[in-house]
């Protein structure tokens, strides 16, 4: 599958390395009162230029694979998202819906890439402003401030969040930032969904500690859940880091990005008790991390049940996320019940780091049980994989751009690639042309360039 389409657009959020974790949680108080556990985190860059990209869909099955002869069975004209909506949330592992890829979670996938978009445009980029590097909006306005009225979703929370490092020079640790927002479906939205939907969704790397945070790539214990520390669920320090560590000076918010992420899901969860619940978090490049980390320690510490005791769905969709922890991680994300759709570029280099040489293709496994000893340092990917293909992108940070993603989503007959041939390229080359493409990506991607450079003391 091969179809080019001719483009030169900037990127926001690019994913790089990580950090160190700190600290530790205490169980009944991040149980119960949500209160203050660790860790740390990171990101990564590219920088720009024409590229031509070629659509390509490919499914990486998770450990089990559900297999539904019935699904083929089902008729399409007749599904609606309230009607199918915990299949296209992951609960059968998209099986037989990425291949092809059905319209209803095609659109799933570019709705909720919207929703992390919002934080890329509201983010404020102009540094004699009073919210330099945080939200330019209040919660109440947000969404319709940078044209998503129709989102139909409320902005519950903001949330903030800082790796525990110190750039050079710098007289302490770097202050918190704008990374995301908690936000929850609206009575219309959630009876067109068939559920109350808890969104969490996270931005990419930006400042010049997320940065640093994202190059230290070395594997830790999450411990998570003080009564059981799982000492072979490592996850990288730096995006542990982003995500545990406090910032008591912060004046927008107080805890780390961890605690703030409990104490609101978990209210939402408890406000909506009584109805039927899902969440769903969302992030491009560093924020996909994030993303995967909360969705797991929900799960951890068993926060997603409703008022009867019933398991509440945890769905991440990651476009252009890096791997996040070792094999023991993702064991545990699949035992949990987490799943992951993970929307990548197959040339995107963030997607595949850390671990370029120890990763899930590094396993050894004799005699199908026992594993080498490097295996269990080995990083490993999570879920089940939809892969476009961007290609002959002399501009890096295109490829990992996250409106490119959404630019070849939203494109229409993409699954009819073979089909139709230089017709369907010209129309995607012609949708693509139109789309609109704000100057505050390439603002995003000068500030990523700069901060980079002054974080790596160059």
């Amino acid at each position: 599958m091969a179809v080019h389409l001719p483009m030169s657009q900037p990127s926001p959020g690019l994913c790089a390395k990580p950090h160190q974790q700190r600290g530790n949680a205490s169980t009944a108080a991040a149980v119960a009162a949500v209160a203050a556990p660790p860790s740390t985190f990171a990101p990564q860059t590219t920088r720009l230029s024409a590229p031509s990209i070629a659509v390509n869909i490919r499914h990486t099955a998770p450990s089990a694979p559900v297999v539904l002869p019935e699904r083929a069975m089902m008729k399409k004209n007749g599904e609606t998202l309230a009607s199918m909506w915990r299949e296209i949330q992951g609960g059968r592992d998209w099986a037989g819906l990425v291949e092809p890829l059905h319209p209803l979670l095609r659109a799933e996938i570019v709705r909720y890439g919207e929703l992390v978009a919002a934080t890329y445009k509201a983010f404020d980029l102009d540094a004699g402003s009073k919210r330099y590097l945080n939200c330019k909006y209040g919660k109440a306005r947000m969404l319709e401030a940078i044209g998503m009225a129709g989102a139909g979703y409320a902005v519950t929370r903001y949330i903030y969040a800082a790796p525990d490092i110190a750039l050079p020079g710098a007289p302490g640790p770097c202050p918190s930032r704008w990374i995301g927002y908690v936000a929850v479906a609206s009575d219309d939205t959630a009876r067109r969904l068939g559920r109350r939907d808890i969104v969490v969704s996270f931005r990419g790397t930006v400042t010049g500690s997320e940065w640093v945070a994202n190059m230290m790539s070395s594997l830790e214990p999450a411990r998570f859940d003080p009564a059981d520390a799982r000492r072979d669920v490592k996850v990288e320090s730096g995006f542990l880091s982003v995500y545990t560590s406090d910032d008591a000076t912060c004046r927008f918010t107080c805890g780390s990005c961890r605690n703030q992420l409990l104490s609101e899901v978990t209210r939402l969860i408890n406000k909506y008790k009584h109805e039927v619940i899902s969440i769903t978090l969302a992030g491009h490049s560093m924020g996909s991390s994030l993303a995967l980390l909360h969705g797991y320690d929900l799960a951890e510490l068993g926060l997603n049940r409703d008022g009867n005791g019933n398991t509440v769905p945890i769905t991440v969709y990651s476009f252009a996320g890096p791997r996040v922890g070792n094999t023991g991680f993702k064991n545990r994300c699949d035992e949990l019940g987490v799943k992951v759709l993970r929307v990548v570029n197959v040339n995107d280099p963030i997607t595949k780091l850390p671990g370029i040489f120890l990763n899930e293709n590094s396993r050894v496994v004799l005699g199908g049980k026992l594993e080498l000893p490097w295996s269990c340092a080995c990083y490993t990917h999570v879920g089940v994989e939809v892969a476009l293909d961007f290609f002959k992108a002399r501009d890096p940070a295109c490829v990992h751009d996250l409106d490119a993603y959404l630019g070849l989503l939203k494109c229409p007959k993409i699954a009819k690639v073979k089909k139709d041939g230089e017709d369907l390229i010209s129309k995607a080359k012609k949708f693509l042309l139109q789309q609109n493409f704000d100057t505050w990506r390439w603002q995003m991607a000068a500030i990523q360039v700069g901060e980079l450079v002054q974080a790596m003391g160059m």
